[in-house]
């Protein structure tokens, strides 16, 4: 009797998770219509960005801030170098007659290099992005057209994976993850704020900023701070920043628990928002997406030890049993191919992609019990890890730090 509970409840604590949840949240944007006003203004816009030796990448990342379709009279770029030492600001320094501004605040972390870049700025629209990101040309014209309405504090820009190099092990799984976080997206922004925004690009007015605190996902702090202010965070599915997905399933398991570390800090530092007479169905959404989601291992790993226990009870548990046995079967293979073209076919890449998410909410989840926080760290690129050409664009926490807030 024991093993059936906990196997029909781990399997009810998914099917709420991955099923209920979406199927709610897609519901209520058909049932509570919440439309923004959009305008085509153009506020006087500062672009800022965090670096830390980004020499490789950060000359291009200007140029394409300055070929941005806005008003150049209305648009500055503040780039924030975390103590860099490898000609990163002298690179930035050598813009500084297009009207680049360098800080250069010393090895502070990246939430006080924010800081001091945004208190070097001047634009009454703040809008945040990655060293690593590209951009599309009308990208912060599409970021600034909900801020029209006066009910609207941050807008929630849309993050694109794409291969600079042909592929990479876990690409499919990315993909597919930004996929359904994009439709999650729309549905919440119709119905009231998403849940946060990602590093890669979003927008919050320059009167929300307050200091960053060490030790927790900026992105996500920024933008949740707006819906903690009363006002609604929206998202722009047409403000489009590029980024390359990690090349290694390494890189990408070890960037994930330094963001989901830092983010169940951030949650701890804004518990407050968890409290339904206060925010709403936020609280709710807010539950289901930075905690629920992020704590699936636990009713997986029931699922794991009980279906074969229960196999000679009934035909749905050993189809359950044969089924994770697949599963997980095909995900080992994934990743024990690495960069192998066999690797990146959905059938592998996807589970792979899913264990390897789990897996690092489970380490990330294990640092914030033995209070093991991740304050600053240095950017680790892989060789041809850099922009996305824009030409390969179609229709992202960047390594130094974007939210690219998985699960």
């Amino acid at each position: 009797m024991i093993r059936r509970l906990a196997f029909w409840g781990a399997a009810s604590t998914l099917a709420i998770t991955y099923v209920g949840f979406p199927a709610l949240t897609a519901l209520r944007a058909q049932l509570v219509r919440r439309p923004v006003r959009v305008a085509d203004i153009t506020p006087s816009v500062s672009v800022v960005i965090a670096a830390r030796n980004e020499a490789g990448m950060i000359g291009p990342r200007i140029d394409n801030l300055l070929a941005l379709d806005y008003p150049p009279d209305r648009l500055e770029i503040v780039v924030a170098s975390d103590g860099s030492t490898d000609g990163t600001d002298e690179i930035v320094a050598s813009y500084a007659d297009r009207g680049v501004r360098l800080v250069s605040p010393g090895r502070v972390g990246k939430g006080a290099a924010l800081g001091a870049a945004v208190a070097a700025a001047s634009g009454d629209i703040l809008v945040f992005s990655d060293a690593n990101s590209r951009c599309a040309p009308g990208a912060v014209r599409a970021l600034v057209r909900p801020l029209a309405d006066p009910s609207v504090g941050g807008v929630a820009g849309n993050q694109v994976y794409l291969d600079a190099d042909g592929g990479s092990d876990h690409a499919a799984g990315e993909r597919g993850y930004w996929d359904l976080d994009r439709l999650i997206k729309r549905a919440q922004s119709a119905s009231g704020s998403v849940t946060s925004g990602t590093g890669a690009i979003y927008a919050i007015r320059r009167e929300l900023f307050e200091p960053i605190p060490e030790g927790v996902t900026d992105d996500m702090l920024n933008t949740i701070r707006v819906v903690d202010r009363r006002l609604r965070l929206v998202f722009a599915e047409d403000a489009v920043a590029y980024e390359s997905v990690a090349p290694s399933s390494a890189l990408e398991f070890d960037r994930k628990v330094r963001i989901m570390t830092r983010s169940f800090s951030c949650l701890l530092v804004m518990r407050r928002l968890f409290d339904p007479r206060r925010t709403g169905f936020y609280a709710a959404q807010l539950f289901w997406h930075k905690v629920l989601l992020r704590a699936t291992a636990v009713p997986l790993a029931a699922l794991l030890v009980t279906a074969p226990l229960l196999w000679r009870h009934g035909l749905v548990y050993r189809v359950a049993t044969i089924g994770q046995a697949v599963s997980y079967a095909l995900a080992a293979a994934g990743l024990l191919l690495g960069d192998r073209p066999a690797a990146r076919s959905k059938p592998l890449a996807v589970p792979a992609y899913y264990v390897l998410v789990n897996a690092a909410a489970v380490r990330a989840a294990w640092n914030l019990v033995r209070s093991a926080g991740i304050d600053r760290w240095e950017p680790r690129r892989a060789a041809g890890d850099g922009l996305v050409p824009f030409a390969e664009s179609g229709d992202r926490d960047d390594r130094f730090e974007p939210e690219s807030e998985v699960a």
